[in-house]
């Protein structure tokens, strides 16, 4: 009697080779990645990723035309996370820019906070 062999991901029926663990490549695919997700440094990969890709929506959505000041506590409010970002720009006066991707912000003083995109002259030589 032939013993029959479910799919590891979904439990489906499948036939074919004797050592086959999934029944199609969308069930290999999904197992694979649910298994990655649970390795511990993926996951904080994932999250930090997710954290900075918020901070950088946010820093757009105030300041769509470019430059523009606001409060730290109106970023706080909408979720922007100042522990993370992606890279930091130092100006020749000692001010320096965080950024996440193509959006920066510098602390100003009353808890201000200048909001500035990406330009090209700030690329390293």
């Amino acid at each position: 009697m032939k013993e029959e062999k479910l799919c590891e991901q979904c439990g489906s029926k499948m036939t074919g080779r004797l050592d086959k663990r999934f029944c199609s490549n969308q069930c290999r695919a999904n197992a694979h990645n649910a298994n990655r997700r649970q390795n511990s440094g993926e996951q904080l990969i994932l999250n930090i990723n997710s954290i900075l890709r918020r901070n950088r929506t946010i820093l757009r959505q105030a300041s769509p035309l470019g430059k523009t000041t606001t409060y730290r506590q109106v970023l706080e409010i909408a979720g922007l996370d100042f522990r993370y970002f992606t890279h930091t720009y130092r100006t020749k006066g000692g001010n320096t820019y965080h950024f996440c991707y193509d959006y920066g912000y510098l602390l100003l003083e009353d808890e201000k906070v200048l909001i500035v995109n990406w330009q090209p002259y700030m690329e390293k030589s």
